[in-house]
């Protein structure tokens, strides 16, 4: 497939969510997490630091992000999709909605206040995961997810609109 030119997008909308929802992030878990940054080029060490990270604030949205983030951009996507799922189900327990994606429906948390930090950052987690799922082959799933993300976001803040036509572009593609 394709490079799709949304992958900054996405990661930076689940950047600033975790940088906001790092407020309690212990310093000592937030000072692996620096570190991870630094040893990035040397994916023992960094994977190191990141694990580091999690012991010290299991669960924490920064950190999933961490993982998330080292991942992706190290072009591990089965890895990076899974921290997605991790982060989906903690946001989803934390807005009290249901635990698979598929049962949220429009109204459960408040998704069209662009101001609701984990409203917010559910929808920009639904989106990487729906771009992780494209990126993989998993064009049904990829689909399932970016048509419920649009009927939880009909004003598409978080920009899945892009997606659909990503996959529109390959179903012409595999027409010719």
């Amino acid at each position: 497939m394709a490079a799709m030119a949304d992958d900054q997008v996405t990661d930076d909308g689940l950047a600033a969510a975790a940088a906001l929802l790092g407020a309690d992030l212990p310093e000592v878990a937030e000072r692996q997490l620096r570190l991870a940054g630094l040893a990035y080029q040397r994916d023992a060490e960094a994977l190191d630091h990141l694990a580091r990270a999690e012991a010290l604030a299991p669960d924490h949205l920064a950190v999933l992000i961490g993982f998330y983030r080292f991942y992706f951009y190290k072009g591990r996507l089965a890895e990076a999709l899974t921290v997605a799922e991790r982060c989906l189900a903690r946001v989803a327990g934390e807005l009290r909605i249901a635990a698979d994606w598929r049962a949220v429906v429009p109204g459960q948390a408040d998704f069209g206040d662009y101001d609701a930090m984990l409203p917010r950052f559910y929808l920009f987690t639904l989106k990487a995961y729906a771009y992780l799922q494209l990126r993989l082959g998993a064009f049904t799933e990829g689909a399932l997810a970016v048509t419920k993300l649009l009927a939880l976001d009909p004003t598409d803040k978080v920009g899945a609109k892009v997606l659909l036509e990503v996959l529109a572009h390959r179903e012409d593609a595999d027409d010719d």
